[in-house]
């Protein structure tokens, strides 16, 4: 059944992702956009989208990068991967695999440092050649929690709420009954129309938000503007999305959290 909304949201503004090659990939980025204000997308900072072949090259690349700042948040679309983290005192590495559907979020807070290895397990198992499709955002964190402990969590498909609305299957990545929760009250949805058709879901009006589009097409929000395949459409005012007329196989993220109303500091792998 269709959720009811009040005063749907317009959409301010839609732009296709655009390339930027990074390790030798070229990855689809969606923000940081020169073209969308951080204000109106505060407190996500980047969005990036990547098929990645698994080679001895990529599962190679253990040179060790830190972050610090914000919550990196990897969720794997299609195929299998892993990569490597460390979190906690000492700063003792973990791996962590992922399937189609499973969610990794490390809480990088005060600091963790990152040594990609990407595919490295899957190679030892004779997985090269094969590929994995994964997005990867980052969510900043309030100034006074900059410093907090580094965590991690890594959920499997099973982990994260499953319903039917309609037309469209729901994935609650971040919301009502996930255990993942942002520095900031949050909503990430993956949301697919096997069949089209039309998709409706409550946003608090006082959240920031976008829909990021995996496949296929629709008309976004009151003013139905349309969005396909790798365009990032920005949220207006309101209490909820609007999707309509939606192609068969279309699928998108919806993310919207509570501003935090401050201006980061960006300084590559560092968010302060």
């Amino acid at each position: 059944m269709a959720v009811q909304l009040d005063t749907p949201r317009e959409i301010l503004l839609v732009e296709a992702a655009h390339i930027r090659p990074m390790m030798g990939i070229d990855i689809l980025e969606s923000l940081p956009s020169a073209h969308i204000p951080y204000r109106l997308v505060d407190p996500f900072i980047l969005v990036h989208e990547g098929d990645i072949t698994i080679t001895p090259q990529r599962a190679g690349f253990d040179t060790k990068h830190p972050h610090r700042g914000f919550d990196n948040l990897w969720y794997l679309i299609k195929g299998e991967a892993s990569t490597g983290h460390s979190t906690g005192p000492g700063g003792a590495f973990e791996r962590a695999r992922l399937k189609a559907g499973s969610l990794l979020k490390i809480r990088t807070g005060r600091g963790v440092w990152h040594a990609e290895g990407l595919g490295e397990d899957e190679l030892r198992e004779g997985k090269a050649g094969t590929e994995f499709r994964g997005i990867l955002f980052w969510v900043n964190l309030a100034r006074k929690d900059k410093g907090a402990e580094p965590s991690a969590q890594v959920l499997s498909p099973g982990d994260m709420p499953v319903r039917q609305e309609g037309d469209a299957v729901v994935r609650v990545l971040v919301g009502e009954g996930s255990p993942v929760q942002l520095g900031t009250p949050g909503l990430i949805l993956d949301v697919e129309l096997p069949k089209g058709g039309a998709f409706s879901a409550q946003v608090p009006s006082g959240f920031n938000g976008f829909v990021y589009m995996l496949e296929g097409e629709a008309a976004v929000g009151a003013n139905q503007r349309r969005a396909s395949r790798a365009d990032i459409a920005v949220l207006g005012q309101g209490q909820g999305l609007a999707v309509l007329d939606a192609q068969p196989g279309t699928r998108f993220l919806l993310m919207a959290a509570e501003p935090y109303g401050e201006s980061p500091v960006f300084n590559g792998p560092y968010v302060d």
